[in-house]
């Protein structure tokens, strides 16, 4: 037993990463269990489709509007700190869902409330969060330690999570948040046990000004020729495989003739992906660069696209979201140990902000358009714009993801 645990997960790590870890995939399996919970909430309470769309609204919101202020802080305290304090307002907020729903007094608009403000908590958690493991991890272990957190998102978040929270809904209502509550607390008490090295602001230093830190932050990261180049990507790639994946759900009834279980089929075959991603991981990262990791992966995600746009058979599209959810597990390791590696300790929680906003903005319009060219020439037609989109980006960015190569 020790020694698969050994293998599994070094000593030299660090007694603090286990924590860390253990705290990570806990919190994880509680927001897999919340996100088959939430829509499911409102659902139940009102079948008014404004109000159970507002309930993916508050997913994804958050992030754009207060992961800049989140960033500032995590630079200029007590991340420890900030972790415990996001991680108990979240299980208040939770705590108080919970009464209202044994007490029969919950209404559409307190349940939104509380998933908003679970969301913000949320938000301020996992900026802190991302910043711990470079200051808990030596920096040639970092793609390591990212894999293993990267494993409990995959199985505990995407996996596990969602079908475990739909039954317990099934079982009453309360059930799926107070099981997050649980696990919310006991991600608490394994954070509290984390010493980290000093950082933060110290006594003598300039009064904090929050728009010259924010500058400083977009600053740094444009004049960073890898990480700028990691943050443009994300944004471009996450513009297109928005527009494509906003209407999977459509894509796989219509185009595939799955009907309504092929969408959280799709969805499993690329969790499976990615669990396959992270077995192959360590062997891949030992023979190729990051800059060619990079290449590769974008040329997969290209390729998806076309190959969904062409495809109307579900054991080729199966074979797709195999290889994509392999490739996504292992590009977003490696682009998260680059940043990490790159960014100083003081300007890991703005850095990683901005690669927030990237990553939602890119979303959020790629969605917009998606959705748009869907209603006007069909299911397919995402998916083409994505891949032509994704080929011109790839060309364009090609010498610059060499870049990414670099060990600065």
């Amino acid at each position: 037993m020790t020694s698969v645990v050994e293998r599994v997960l070094p000593a030299r790590l660090g007694t603090g990463f286990r924590w860390l870890l253990a705290s990570s995939w806990l919190t994880n399996l509680g927001d897999g269990l919340a996100a088959a919970a939430g829509p499911l909430l409102i659902a139940t309470l009102t079948r008014d489709p404004l109000m159970i769309s507002l309930a993916a609204l508050v997913g994804w919101a958050p992030p754009l509007l207060f992961s800049l202020y989140a960033g500032v802080l995590s630079d200029r305290h007590n991340r420890r700190t900030i972790v415990l304090a996001a991680n108990v307002a979240r299980a208040l907020v939770l705590a108080a869902l919970v009464a209202l729903m044994a007490t029969g007094t919950l209404t559409v608009a307190t349940a939104l409330a509380a998933l908003t403000l679970r969301s913000v908590a949320e938000v301020f958690a996992d900026n802190a969060t991302a910043t711990l493991t470079p200051m808990l991890v030596e920096r040639d272990d970092l793609a390591l330690a990212n894999a293993r957190l990267g494993t409990g998102f995959i199985t505990l978040n995407q996996l596990a999570g969602p079908p475990i929270g739909a039954a317990l809904f099934g079982l009453g209502m309360v059930w799926p948040f107070a099981s997050q509550l649980l696990l919310v607390a006991a991600g608490i008490v394994l954070v509290s046990r984390i010493t980290l090295p000093p950082h933060g602001r110290q006594a003598g230093d300039p009064k904090p000004d929050t728009v010259r830190e924010l500058i400083a932050g977009f600053r740094w990261t444009l004049r960073h020729a890898a990480v700028r180049t990691l943050a443009l990507t994300i944004l471009i790639f996450n513009f297109t495989f928005g527009a494509a994946w906003s209407v999977l759900v459509l894509y796989t009834q219509d185009q595939l003739g799955l009907g309504a279980i092929g969408y959280g089929l799709m969805a499993t075959i690329e969790g499976i992906g990615g669990l396959i991603g992270t077995a192959l991981y360590g062997a891949i990262t030992r023979r190729l660069s990051l800059g060619a990791l990079m290449r590769i992966g974008l040329i997969i995600e290209t390729l998806t696209h076309l190959g969904l746009a062409l495809t109307h058979t579900p054991w080729v599209a199966g074979g797709i979201f195999l290889v994509f959810g392999a490739h996504a597990f292992i590009w977003g390791t490696t682009s998260v140990t680059v940043r990490q590696r790159a960014v100083p300790r003081e300007l890991q929680g703005r850095v990683g902000s901005v690669n927030t906003i990237c990553v939602y903005a890119g979303l959020v319009v790629g969605s917009l358009i998606g959705g748009m060219l869907a209603t006007r020439f069909g299911v397919a037609a995402p998916f083409w714009f994505a891949f032509a989109g994704s080929a011109v980006f790839v060309v364009v960015l090609w010498r610059q993801l060499m870049l990414i190569a670099h060990d600065d």
